[in-house]
């Protein structure tokens, strides 16, 4: 199994940044791509970004130029860097592990 912690959500204004991480434990040596999802107020589950082990990136394009996922591989954590925040950015951020494991989530709101 493999489990997963993510911190450095909060509290931001429009055109501010943050940076969300999140570290895995446990069985990491079965991970290959890791990434980010996030889930407005009623709204579906999206994907923002995703990673793989060799450094692959892709992107939704709401987030395309202004968010940029990183990973450590030594350190089993992955980064998700988000410059010019906007409003419609708030949301609760993932961490997850395809197919089936999840973060518990860490809120992100962005205020005008």
């Amino acid at each position: 199994q493999v489990q997963l912690v993510e911190s450095g959500g909060g509290l931001v204004q429009a055109g501010g940044s943050l940076r969300l991480s999140c570290t895995a434990s446990g069985r990491v040596f079965s991970i290959n791509a890791m990434g980010w999802y996030r889930q407005a107020p009623g709204k579906q589950r999206e994907l923002v970004a995703t990673i793989t082990n060799g450094g692959t990136t892709n992107y939704a394009d709401s987030v395309k130029g202004r968010f940029t996922i990183s990973r450590d591989n030594t350190k089993n954590t992955v980064y998700l860097q988000m410059n010019n925040l906007k409003l419609e950015d708030t949301a609760v951020y993932y961490c997850w592990v395809p197919p089936f494991v999840w973060g518990q989530g860490t809120q992100v709101t962005v205020s005008s």
